[in-house]
């Protein structure tokens, strides 16, 4: 076994994500078969204001009470899928947050890493910390919503800034396990036409530079995101020149599929060991559980990549 087919970020499903497809015990099955020891489903939590559906959701007539229920049904189906899979894959239970609406999510995410099962057990191992928004506009999606959030900053560099005072923010207060495609700001920029040089100014690689020293001091680990490779960004989240700053800060790198479908599951894993070893990472930080599910004995571990 390959001690390094860990995954810490992915196992959407089309059972509770509409930009998902697949049955989450497909998403499991098919980490079995790619070889993983231990996979982290990290399930999108509910956005609990209408303002802040998709619009795929809002074409197929969801609602938020519908996002809702997705998310509860998820908190009652993976710990049963954890136990159930046991023998054969590790699998952690976690979710990943938002950062909207802005005046409470802080205390949504408080709330929710809180949950506890019948038995007073935790619903989930860890959280993944991710911003997808910028003082409540959307940086992730479409090239258009993009632009539209370039148009009320007034530049895609503000943007770019903003986003990673909003990371670091994130990270002191929700305190993630996991911080998710640190740079996902760079996803829409060569689709929607824009100037990718805006995103790694001066101005920016100070704020990233801040966001990593927030990581750093809360001991959190970097997702190394495949999702960029099948986005056709020519890389995966983060970029070279943030692997080797975070190296160089001595922050833990994991690997995260981001799967959405079970055919995404492990895609670019092998490609993202060569990545990290390419510039200088040549061991990641895992999470593993030590004894029974929810019994909050989650911890990290270092694996080599050579």
């Amino acid at each position: 076994m390959d001690e390094w087919k860990v995954s810490l970020h992915g196992g959407h499903s089309g059972d509770f994500c509409e930009h998902a497809s697949g049955t989450l015990r497909e998403i499991l099955e098919a980490a079995v078969r790619f070889g993983y020891h231990t996979f982290g489903v990290s399930e999108h939590v509910s956005r609990v204001e209408e303002r802040f559906l998709y619009p795929e959701e809002i074409a197929k007539g969801w609602t938020v009470e519908r996002v809702d229920s997705d998310f509860e049904r998820y908190e009652e189906a993976i710990t049963p899928l954890a136990r159930e899979f046991a023998d054969r894959l590790t699998v952690l239970r976690g979710f990943e947050c938002e950062v909207v609406p802005t005046a409470n999510y802080i205390e949504r995410m408080e709330a929710i890493r809180d949950r506890r099962l019948p038995d007073g057990t935790s619903v989930f191992d860890y959280c993944v910390g991710s911003v997808h928004y910028v003082d409540e506009l959307q940086v992730d999606g479409s090239p258009a919503s993009l632009a539209e959030t370039v148009a009320a900053f007034g530049s895609l560099e503000t943007v770019a800034v903003r986003y990673y005072e909003t990371v670091a923010a994130m990270v002191e207060a929700v305190r993630p396990d996991v911080v998710g495609h640190l740079d996902l700001i760079k996803k829409n920029v060569p689709r929607g036409g824009m100037d990718v040089t805006e995103i790694t100014t001066e101005r920016v690689q100070i704020a990233a530079r801040a966001a990593l020293e927030a990581v750093r001091e809360h001991g959190a680990i970097l997702d190394l995101n495949t999702a960029g490779w099948r986005k056709s960004l020519g890389e995966p989240y983060p970029a070279p020149w943030l692997v080797r700053l975070a190296q160089s800060m001595g922050i833990g790198f994991c690997f995260g599929d981001d799967s959405h479908r079970p055919s995404e599951v492990g895609a670019g894993l092998a490609d993202a060991r060569a990545y990290l070893l390419e510039n200088g990472v040549k061991h990641i930080t895992a999470l593993t559980r030590n004894g029974e599910i929810g019994a909050g004995n989650i911890s990290q571990c270092r694996i080599s990549l050579e």
